[in-house]
């Protein structure tokens, strides 16, 4: 086993717990790094290891933000915007010298058609989707204010700055700086009105948006990957209690990857 000390300098992490995907790539990374390095369980731990790619960092963001340690990802997927690059020498150096980002998730209050409410944090971002063959029917509010009386769309999604590289920019959606303190507002398949792009708004905004004629035009909520059927109404503001810790290699954090997929 490698020692959890660098010289006479005192590590930033010392006590180290491995979390790996499914895929073969993760697990035959778990293997070999577990044999290089000492692993404690998650409880114990001062830092969290992912394997895997971004749906795996996300989900382990999730599971593990009762602990609040920093996550540290590298990348066995296929997706690894919020992940390092994968290599079994020299992990407890990358991890002390490491850049830590700090974003905060979304909260998604939903409630169905039969009255269930639902309640989710989303890192990523909540999006509403048509669940039927005709486009979805939307009214949506900005802190209690009426923006926009319907919106005709396959759906409307709300990016936080770190999601803001992921669905949202396939929707085209705009990228948003690590720091800023704004969301995304992005709407997918706009019918009417047929060219609105969308809109930033303040991180503090609380956005609702009523889903009109819910039985003809059926929507679904997802909240990252937790997914709610036949809403009738959703609630999305940002949730500043919840501090999710990303550790990235120098020079390779979430503002400067923001800033080179602009120039991509």
């Amino acid at each position: 086993m490698c020692g959890q000390t660098n010289g006479e300098n005192p590590l930033r992490f010392s006590k180290i717990a491995f979390r790996a995907s499914e895929a073969k790539a993760a697990q035959d990374a778990y293997a070999a790094l577990t044999t290089a390095y000492t692993a404690v369980p998650a409880e114990e731990a001062d830092v969290i290891v992912a394997l895997g790619g971004d749906g795996f960092m996300l989900q382990t963001l999730h599971e593990t933000q009762k602990l609040k340690l920093p996550v540290y990802g590298m990348n066995c997927g296929t997706i690894g915007f919020l992940m390092n690059a994968y290599g079994t020498e020299g992990l407890l150096e990358r991890l002390d010298a490491s850049e830590e980002a700090t974003i905060n998730p979304l909260k998604m209050k939903a409630t169905s058609a039969d009255g269930t409410v639902t309640k989710a944090l989303a890192i990523n971002e909540v999006s509403l989707l048509r669940a039927g063959p005709q486009a979805a029917k939307l009214r949506i509010f900005i802190d209690g204010k009426e923006r926009m009386p319907e919106l005709v769309c396959d759906g409307v999604l709300i990016a936080t700055p770190a999601g803001s590289t992921a669905y949202n920019y396939s929707a085209h959606g705009p990228i948003i700086p690590i720091g800023s303190e704004v969301l995304a507002l992005t709407p997918m398949a706009a019918f009417r009105p047929r060219r609105w792009r969308g809109a930033l708004l303040p991180k503090s905004a609380v956005i609702r948006i009523e889903v009109l004629e819910p039985q003809k035009r059926p929507v679904r909520a997802d909240a990252d990957t937790r997914a709610v059927p036949e809403v009738v109404s959703v609630e999305i503001r940002s949730e500043p209690k919840v501090r999710h810790r990303i550790l990235f290699d120098p020079g390779h954090g979430l503002e400067e990857r923001l800033i080179v997929e602009q120039f991509a």
